[in-house]
């Protein structure tokens, strides 16, 4: 064999399909020292922001919920690697995130359940029930006003206790969070509209389980397994246990 037919054969290799080494300088950037994760920022942060918050909205964080279709299944796999579960709701433009939990399997526990206080559970049984009114009379959107939510919310406190200054503070504080939370979106001030991540938040049996709670504390019986029913069907979806309480930032697509 010549110099040329060596040549010659070299040229074939380097065009013959085979992938050219990639120069050290042209490998993708390190995110931080000694990084050897594989996924592109964007998709990290999508991820992280799964695992710290409850929800993720479309209509609140476009980017990241752009982000999050576009590499769903990545992620759902990476959460997987964590006995967690990813639910998109395309419909409502929500996902949010479940504890895997089997009786078959040894599963390590990541997330907890924390229930929603019972300033919160009042306010939320109102905005479902209002919610499910105005969407069954044909309406496309459900509003409430902070002092209707008030009203109804200290109709269920003990009338004996004539500290209502404090259960306002308690109400008012249960609406500042599912505002944040999403499940309100202030349009003016003392003035809401329902989302539909009530109906995620609290399904229809949830609701049925929370009236009779509620129907058995106003006509004063078996009020001790009445609150245990609330604790049991009262509870928030799935949280990280070092979750982060920042606000929410509003997000818009670039």
């Amino acid at each position: 064999m010549t110099d040329t037919d060596v040549t010659h054969d070299d040229a074939e290799v380097r065009s013959g399909g085979f992938i050219s080494p990639v120069a050290m300088e042209d490998d993708p950037a390190e995110l931080f020292a000694g990084d050897t994760g594989t996924l592109d920022a964007d998709v990290r942060r999508v991820l992280v922001r799964l695992l710290q918050r409850r929800f993720l909205l479309a209509d609140r964080h476009t980017a990241q919920w752009r982000t999050l279709l576009e590499n769903q299944q990545v992620v759902e796999s990476r959460l997987h690697d964590l006995f967690v579960h990813l639910v998109v709701d395309h419909d409502r433009g929500i996902a949010y995130k479940r504890q895997v939990r089997s009786a078959e399997l040894d599963v390590p526990v990541l997330l907890r359940d924390e229930p929603y206080t019972r300033a919160e559970t009042l306010v939320l049984v109102h905005l479902r029930t209002v919610f499910q009114r105005e969407r069954g009379a044909g309406e496309t959107s459900a509003r409430v006003d902070v002092e209707e939510l008030e009203a109804t919310a200290l109709t269920y406190f003990d009338p004996d206790d004539t500290n209502v200054a404090a259960h306002q503070r308690e109400i008012r504080t249960a609406v500042a969070r599912l505002a944040k939370d999403g499940v309100i979106e202030e349009e003016s001030e003392g003035r809401y509209r329902v989302t539909s991540l009530v109906e995620v938040v609290l399904s229809t049996e949830r609701l049925t389980e929370l009236r009779a709670w509620l129907q058995a504390r106003h006509d004063g019986e078996g009020a001790e397994e009445a609150d245990a029913s609330a604790d049991q069907v009262a509870g928030a979806d799935d949280e990280d246990d070092d979750g982060d309480d920042a606000d929410d930032d509003e997000e818009t697509a670039p």
